[in-house]
């Protein structure tokens, strides 16, 4: 088998995961298939490799490739890589004591380039982007959610609010708050399962804070302003862009996506019931086709600000991330999240550009060396 990169002026890269005692290696056969395709199209030398299997001290790794037909995977041995795109699977591998230490070696090696080293964490993120002028009024008013009086405070100022669970992902455990002073049950709390949302009413905050503190367990919680969104059909929608790192080394937008909430769904995440749209059509039927070119217009400028304060703050090197931005009845843009390693997006033009931007990135990365 050869494991030379095709054209040598390329660099070899390499896939990151983590291994699976019965499946060889874990995360997202499909999308790992599509990358190793596109980059033999470009001329690449692709494959994953597990953290274990990762040593830095041989000539050669044990790497997977998919066969032909892509339903069968071979390990062969491979070429150290001098780019390792991140794809460790979730946070609960991440934090596990050897995968924390791989990453850690291959952001100190001397001549492996490694980037999004970690997830992001929704507190440190909206922290990132109040330092920054530019970035802070696109955030909606944040705090962490440490007691009733958290709650108490936040109500003053807006009568519907969100929980967010802060190292959540796909819409799950978040659950939101809304207040009405002339009920009888004022507290109306609504937390998202599945496809369903079950809806608690307390008449006090000390009722509503202790069925709050069974929902979230020990996990650690923000509690957000929530922001009247645009809607369509009745329906609110928001805007997901794929921003990721072009052949230059500089923040690029790669697509824009637009995803409708599910009915009665309190998010727009597709596992929770809600659908992928084309954005113009969502914002033409709310502001009119005028109004909406000029929204759009402003996203990507927004994006990229946004993009380029989180790399800023992090300190960690970014190559690429997804981002949620809300539409609110007047246009305004509001960030709610960003993914430091995107789910693929299904817009047909935005996944080959997405596929081809993984490798015009590796080899801006590799020209410039550590």
């Amino acid at each position: 088998m050869n494991t030379r990169s095709p054209d040598s002026g390329k660099p070899v890269i390499a896939i990151l995961t983590t291994s699976d005692r019965l499946k060889q290696f874990r995360g997202n056969r499909n999308n790992f298939r599509d990358i190793i395709r596109t980059g033999k199209e470009m001329g690449y030398l692709v494959y994953v490799v597990t953290v274990r299997d990762l040593k830095f001290e041989e000539q050669t790794v044990n790497g997977f490739i998919p066969s032909p037909s892509g339903k069968i995977w071979y390990n062969a041995p491979m070429p150290l890589p001098q780019v390792i795109y991140n794809r460790i699977p979730n946070r609960d591998e991440e934090e596990k004591a050897p995968v924390a230490r791989k990453i850690a070696e291959c952001l100190e090696h001397e001549s492996i380039l490694m980037y999004n080293p970690g997830f992001f964490n929704k507190w440190n993120l909206f922290e990132w982007l109040k330092e920054s002028k530019a970035t802070v009024r696109h955030v909606p008013k944040t705090r962490r959610l440490r007691s009733a009086s958290t709650l108490v405070a936040m109500l003053k100022n807006h009568d519907s609010l969100y929980l967010k669970p802060e190292n959540g992902k796909a819409g799950k455990g978040i659950m939101r708050i809304k207040y009405a002073a002339e009920a009888s049950l004022p507290f109306r709390l609504q937390i998202q399962g599945g496809k369903k949302n079950i809806t608690y009413k307390a008449a006090s905050i000390d009722r509503l804070w202790t069925r709050i503190k069974r929902e979230k367990g020990i996990s650690q919680y923000i509690v957000q302003q929530a922001i009247g969104l645009a809607t369509h059909r009745g329906r609110p929608f928001d805007l997901r862009v794929l921003l990721q790192k072009n052949g230059r080394g500089a923040w690029a937008v790669t697509g824009i996506g637009a995803r409708l909430a599910g009915v009665r769904s309190i998010t727009t995440h597709v596992p929770r019931g809600g659908s992928i749209e084309e954005p113009a059509a969502m914002l033409e039927g709310t502001f009119g086709t005028e109004r909406a070119a000029v929204i759009l217009k402003n996203v990507p400028t927004t994006a990229l600000l946004i993009a380029r304060q989180i790399e800023r703050a992090s300190g960690a090197m970014l190559g690429e991330m997804s981002m949620d931005l809300g539409v609110d009845e007047e246009g305004g843009l509001w960030f709610f999240e960003a993914n430091s390693r995107p789910m693929k997006f299904d817009e047909p033009a935005i996944r080959k550009l997405s596929l081809e931007r993984i490798f015009h990135y590796s080899q801006h990365l590799a020209r410039q060396g550590k």
